[in-house]
């Protein structure tokens, strides 16, 4: 069965692959090689396979060549959007740097302004004070003069009264008509006079008061003018500050308070205004000025805790910001990891600044940050620089928002020169970007 299989098998081969012979012939004899239909079949079937196998493998490198081609072309171009895109936002933060200087300026001018107002609004109240008690005296005084001059005349009224009746009227001592008629005379011409000189007193009197009227009416207009003006001030001053607290997530209430404990002393220009020695109510201009005088402590604790948290950057030269907060391609190993803070790349030995008031609690090597530096601040939050070149501080060593810590480097586990800036409250890490955004209106 199977010869007969292979019979007709071989018949079929040989319409188109019939036997063949190949002779090889030398000096003695001749021999040949019978290339049978089937073998034939498997070269003929081995060689296309191999030119199959040959051109699909030229297509294949020929498409991954074009592929390759385009995918350079691509990435040249997404290089050049990238970098044109950083030199906007490096523009950017260079306006917005000059915008904050100018505001900085604007800040510190307000503040001279509302102390030289506030030392104006005191002078002008202690004037306005002393012109009240001044009236106060002047109708005392008119008071007394008008008491005594009605009292003389009921005094030259019954010595009238006496001499027309002939009876002899006893004045200091003398009883006789011609003695009692002198001392009227004498009595009605010192009553005249002093008549006439207690109604000049009053005219006087009266028009000094409203001479001292209108300057109390001026100077309330103008102590209306300067209150408006501390108000607009502080109003300025304070809602930009309160707005950047917020932003970064923190409880303005809470932080002026914790400010306040560490600052707790009282007394000179900030104490509540009294006037009154006797208990009363302050009045509306008192209970207007206090007003601003709190608004103005309000002012000041949110400077001193703005020193003390990080609303800084810590790169003022020229940089480039490769990489945000949150999780990302780790550059090493290729896996997906947190990334805890934000990196800035520029040139070995760029200056790193603090970014807030604080203590440096570690200056030195850590692993994967390279040289590390550590600075604690208030409210439970601490700021790292990591990959440094070089540290320029100490364990322990107290430093201020803008003092130089280091100069940035590629110690560590790095790919290349950089700054890793971390913020961390309660031990946990932050976005720093959210400190960063809210100052920017600010300082």
């Amino acid at each position: 069965m199977r010869t007969q299989l292979a019979i007709r098998i071989d018949s079929f081969l040989e319409r188109y692959f019939p036997e063949r012979r190949v002779f090889l012939r030398s000096d003695k004899d001749t021999r040949f090689i019978r290339l049978r239909p089937l073998v034939q079949l498997f070269t003929f079937t081995a060689a296309a396979t191999v030119v199959a196998w040959s051109i699909v493998a030229t297509a294949i490198l020929m498409m991954d060549s074009i592929g390759a081609g385009n995918f350079r072309e691509q990435a040249k171009r997404d290089q050049q959007t990238y970098q044109a895109r950083l030199n906007f936002i490096s523009e950017q933060r260079d306006v917005r740097a000059e915008e904050a200087l100018a505001a900085q300026e604007r800040f510190n001018t307000a503040l001279q302004q509302i102390s030289r107002m506030q030392s104006e609004l005191l002078a002008s109240e202690t004037r306005r004070r002393e012109m009240e008690t001044g009236i106060e005296i002047i109708q005392n005084t008119l008071r007394s003069a008008m008491n005594e001059r009605d009292d003389a005349r009921e005094q030259l009224a019954s010595l009238a009264a006496a001499q027309d009746s002939g009876s002899p009227v006893q004045v200091a001592g003398i009883s006789s008509n011609s003695n009692a008629l002198g001392l009227i005379t004498k009595a009605l011409a010192e009553t005249a006079a002093e008549r006439d000189k207690v109604v000049a007193d009053a005219q006087d009197a009266f028009v000094q008061a409203a001479e001292m009227e209108e300057r109390i009416a001026l100077m309330k207009d103008q102590n209306d003018q300067i209150f408006r003006q501390l108000e607009e001030a502080m109003t300025v001053s304070v809602k930009p500050l309160d707005k950047m607290f917020r932003a970064a997530g923190m409880n303005t209430e809470t932080l002026l308070r914790q400010v306040r404990r560490g600052y707790s002393g009282q007394g000179g220009a900030l104490t509540p205004l009294s006037f009154s020695t006797r208990g009363e109510d302050p009045s509306p201009a008192e209970r207007r000025a206090n007003r601003i005088i709190g608004e103005l402590d309000r002012l000041n604790l949110y400077r001193l805790a703005a020193s003390k948290a990080p609303f800084a950057n810590p790169v003022k030269a020229g940089y480039r910001f490769t990489s945000p907060f949150g999780y990302r391609r780790d550059p090493k190993t290729g896996g997906r990891r947190l990334h805890k803070g934000v990196d800035f790349a520029g040139p070995v030995g760029t200056p790193l600044y603090a970014t807030a008031d604080g203590i440096v609690t570690h200056a030195g090597w850590s692993s994967g940050y390279g040289r590390l530096v550590k600075i604690q601040h208030e409210f439970g939050i601490e700021t790292r620089y990591a990959h440094q070149s070089q540290i320029r501080v100490k364990v322990g060593q107290r430093v201020s928002r803008g003092q130089r810590i280091g100069d940035m480097g590629a110690s560590g586990r790095v790919t290349g020169p950089h700054l890793h800036y971390e913020v961390r409250v309660g031990g946990e890490a932050v976005n720093p970007m959210i400190y960063i955004k809210a100052a920017n209106d600010v300082f």
